[in-house]
């Protein structure tokens, strides 16, 4: 499975709007955002010590999914994404 493929099936597991997990061993604060009618999506997050950051795109093509992270690296947000896990 490629990094995008990763990436779309964890988003999908995700709720929508702002909320809270945890992910690295850290609290973080999310947003998932739908846009286009569901092929794009933006993810932003932001660990609540202040020590991290993680944002990205995800675009949904008849291709198959293209991942863009912003200023990071993919396995960086594929490993965020594949940990986090959203709180109750």
């Amino acid at each position: 499975m490629t990094q995008a493929a990763e990436a779309a099936a964890a988003l999908e597991a995700l709720p929508l709007g702002t909320f809270r997990g945890r992910s690295g061993g850290k609290d973080w604060l999310v947003s998932r955002t739908l846009h286009a009618g569901g092929a794009s999506e933006k993810l932003v997050a932001h660990a609540l010590d202040g020590s991290d950051y993680v944002s990205l795109n995800l675009y949904r093509l008849d291709a198959g999914p293209r991942l863009r992270p912003c200023e990071m690296s993919a396995a960086k947000v594929v490993a965020f994404l594949l940990n986090l896990v959203p709180a109750p």
